[in-house]
């Protein structure tokens, strides 16, 4: 939660991220003049100032954790969406509906997301329908993490609705007339909501670590807009000398991924009878 009210509210109390402070930077060695390991470390700038540009840290991770909280929620509402929509139709009709959704799970698991994605944000146009610059990469972005990752949701999906299709609820509904619409959204998806909030909690974590990489390897958002990502990539010149700037958006990912990880977990604990 905490991490959440950050994203949203913190850009607006700090300073603009965008902001050059070329007076901080040394301009032989281009780093901060001052500050513990030349982070520039002082009560303007509590975590430092960026080498060679002298952008404050504090808020351009702050404003980082919006673009990367904003795309792997988004990316992870698309796939399961997309996956329990797909799952509910393999697991409770069977027959050939299975094997043809099954198979496509396989397809897509067996994909080069990575690659993909990489080949498709570098060959998008630069407007499309009036949208364009960061708002189309971002688009994209959630488009592609979300489209290629609902098979994760949708083979539990599917796992689960295969177990609760045989259940005696499932049979008095059908035994009284009903028919397979309000089966599914009246005696399935109820069930289903427990699993699939617990693994969407577990896939934002694996978004987050996905949207950095493609941030790292310059194809997320377009520079100078933060991301966590692009911030380990401006950070490799100058590793061995000043590896604070590496440690701050490294730990960002890390104390994320492992807060929704435990929220996953814990989600899991709570909900499951079987755990009770």
């Amino acid at each position: 939660m905490f991490l959440i009210l950050v994203a949203i509210f913190g850009p607006f109390l700090l300073q603009d991220p965008l902001t050059y402070h070329q007076n901080l930077i040394d301009p032989t060695y281009q780093r901060p003049k001052t500050g513990v390991f030349y982070s520039g470390i002082s009560w303007d700038h509590w975590l430092g100032v960026e080498p060679s540009t002298g952008r404050d840290m504090l808020s351009r991770i702050v404003s980082g954790a919006r673009i990367s909280l904003v795309i792997a929620f988004l990316a992870t509402l698309l796939s399961v969406l997309i996956g329990t929509f797909f799952g509910i139709l393999a697991g409770y009709f069977g027959g050939w509906i299975d094997t043809v959704i099954s198979r496509a799970m396989d397809v897509f698991l067996a994909f080069p997301l990575l690659l993909f994605a990489i080949a498709l944000v570098g060959v998008i146009p630069d407007e499309v329908a009036g949208i364009k610059d960061n708002n189309l990469r971002l688009l994209v972005l959630i488009f592609v993490i979300g489209f290629f990752a609902w098979p994760y949701i949708g083979r539990i999906v599917r796992g689960q609705s295969l177990s609760l299709r045989e259940r005696e609820f499932v049979d008095a509904s059908r035994s009284l007339g009903a028919g397979h619409f309000y089966v599914i959204f009246r005696e399935l998806l109820p069930n289903l909501v427990a699993p699939i909030l617990v693994y969407a909690t577990l896939l934002i974590p694996t978004n987050i670590l996905f949207e950095a990489a493609l941030s790292f390897l310059g194809v997320g958002v377009t520079p100078p807009t933060p991301s966590w990502g692009g911030m380990l990539t401006l950070a490799v010149p100058t590793y061995q000398t000043t590896p604070f700037f590496m440690l701050i958006p490294g730990l960002a990912i890390f104390i994320t991924v492992m807060a929704f990880n435990l929220l996953g977990d814990g989600l899991r604990d709570a909900l499951d009878p079987r755990a009770r």
